[in-house]
C-alpha cells in the first residue's frame, strides 16, 4: 500500500507497520495509565488533607469500615500491652532501620483495633528487642484511619508460631495472619496514633502512596514521548521521494 503526498510516497513495509501497530497502543496505554496513577495519589492527598478537618467518634471497631482513608477518629477503651506486635523493616525517615510498634485496643462498645504507635529504632541485635510496654487502663486515643501496609511484591505469607513469644515481629502481616494470632478477626482497619498524642513514638504520618503525583505525570511525559517518537520514526523512515520527482531531479528539472 502506498499514499502520495505531494511529491513523496509513504510506503510503510509490513513487518514495520505490523511493529508499530503493536508498540504504539502500549505506549500509550502505559502513559494513560500514569495519568491514572497520578489522579489516585492526588485523591490520597487530598483525602489526607480532608480527614483532619472534623473528628468522628468511633464506638464499635465495625465501624471503621465505613469511614474513609485517613479520617480522624476518637476511640475509648484499653490497651492490650501483653499482644503486641512489631513491624519489622519500617525504617524511618530518615533511613533508620527498626520497628513500627502495633498494640490492640479493646473498644469499650465491642471489638479490637490495632494502633500504629509509632516508630522504634532496632536494637544491638535482633534478639534485642525494645521496651514498648503501655498501661492496659482505660484511655481515650484519638488517630488516623489507615490501612495495613503492604510489600511491593508478597512472595507468600510466613507462617506464625504456635506460641508466639511476645512481642511478635512480623513482616507485613496480612489481616487473616493477624486473626490467627490474635484469635478473633482483625480487619485491614490500622489506626495512626495522633503525634501529639501521648504513649507513643516516633511519628511522622503522610499519606502512604510511595511517590507523589508530579512523578507519575513525569513518567507518562516519557512514555507518551516515546510513542510520538515511535510515530515520527514510522513516518519517516516510509516517506520517500516519488519516482517522478526523483527523476526530475535526476535530469536537473
Amino acid at each position: 500500500m502506498s499514499i502520495r503526498i505531494g511529491k513523496r510516497v509513504f510506503a510503510p513495509g509490513l513487518a514495520g507497520t505490523l511493529a508499530t501497530a503493536l508498540l504504539l497502543p502500549c505506549l500509550l496505554a502505559l502513559g494513560f495509565w500514569q495519568l491514572g496513577r497520578a489522579e489516585e495519589k492526588r485523591s490520597l492527598v487530598a483525602a489526607y488533607e480532608e480527614g483532619a478537618d472534623r473528628l468522628v467518634e468511633v464506638a464499635t471497631a465495625g465501624a471503621l469500615e465505613q469511614l474513609p482513608r485517613y479520617q480522624r477518629v476518637r476511640l475509648r477503651g484499653r490497651y492490650e500491652p501483653a499482644r503486641q506486635v512489631l513491624l519489622d523493616n519500617m525504617p524511618s525517615r530518615h533511613g533508620r532501620p527498626g520497628y513500627q510498634v502495633l498494640t490492640p485496643f479493646r473498644l469499650q462498645q465491642g471489638g479490637e483495633v490495632l494502633i500504629n504507635r509509632g516508630w522504634v529504632p532496632l536494637g544491638a541485635t535482633r534478639e534485642s528487642l525494645p521496651d514498648i510496654d503501655v498501661g492496659g487502663g482505660a484511655r481515650v486515643v484519638t488517630g488516623r484511619l489507615a490501612a495495613l501496609p503492604e510489600p511491593g511484591l508478597r512472595l507468600g505469607d510466613p507462617p506464625l508460631l504456635e506460641a508466639p513469644r511476645w512481642p511478635v515481629v512480623l513482616n507485613y502481616p496480612t489481616a487473616q495472619q493477624l486473626t490467627d494470632l490474635y484469635g478473633e478477626p482483625v480487619g485491614e482497619a490500622l489506626i495512626l496514633l495522633d503525634p501529639q498524642a501521648s504513649e507513643g513514638y516516633e511519628r511522622a504520618w503522610e499519606a502512604r502512596f510511595g511517590f507523589g503525583p508530579e512523578r507519575h505525570v513525569g513518567y507518562a511525559v516519557q512514555w507518551f514521548a516515546l510513542a510520538a517518537a515511535l510515530l515520527a520514526i514510522y513516518v519517516g523512515v516510509n516517506l520517500r521521494r516519488s519516482s517522478a520527482a526523483n527523476e526530475r531531479i535526476r535530469h536537473g528539472t
